[in-house]
């Protein structure tokens, strides 16, 4: 028997997967963690980033998630996201990125930089994403 665990994700829109999976792997606020079988407890917010998921069949699949939390339990994940989505609109993600780069450009009163720095590392979090979208699709 494969050394498994449990592992949903969802938004609150819809479930994006269940199932049982060898390994996931997520951007903590404190960094990349890889989550399996036998990984402690632990609660950790999420940065907008991929969620790689390798399944029992060692097959990978890779979403983006633009935050939210990661629960692990003895024999179950749990990503509770903002926002989950399976493909990615790389000219809409591009255009985003630019538009906050301009934004970040402008005159020091007319910018909310918190909220600019995090709509860019958004856009560049779906970027990624897309980039191991296509590594794990061989492309």
């Amino acid at each position: 028997m494969a050394m498994t665990v449990h592992c949903d994700i969802v938004s609150a829109e819809q479930s994006l997967f269940s199932g049982l999976v060898k390994m996931v792997v997520v951007s903590g606020i404190e960094g990349e963690l890889g989550i399996s079988y036998g990984h402690a407890q632990l609660l950790t917010a999420l940065k907008p980033g991929p969620v790689r998921i390798i399944k029992e069949d060692g097959e990978e699949e890779v979403l983006f998630v633009s935050g939210g939390y990661a629960e692990v339990q003895p024999n179950m994940v749990t990503i509770l996201a903002d926002v989950a989505e399976r493909e990615i609109d790389e000219e809409a993600a591009q255009k985003a990125r630019e538009e906050a780069e301009h934004a970040l450009h402008k005159a020091p009163s007319e910018v909310d930089y918190a909220r600019i720095s995090a709509q860019l590392a958004e856009a560049e979090a779906r970027l990624r994403t897309l980039q191991a979208i296509r590594k794990a699709a061989g492309k």
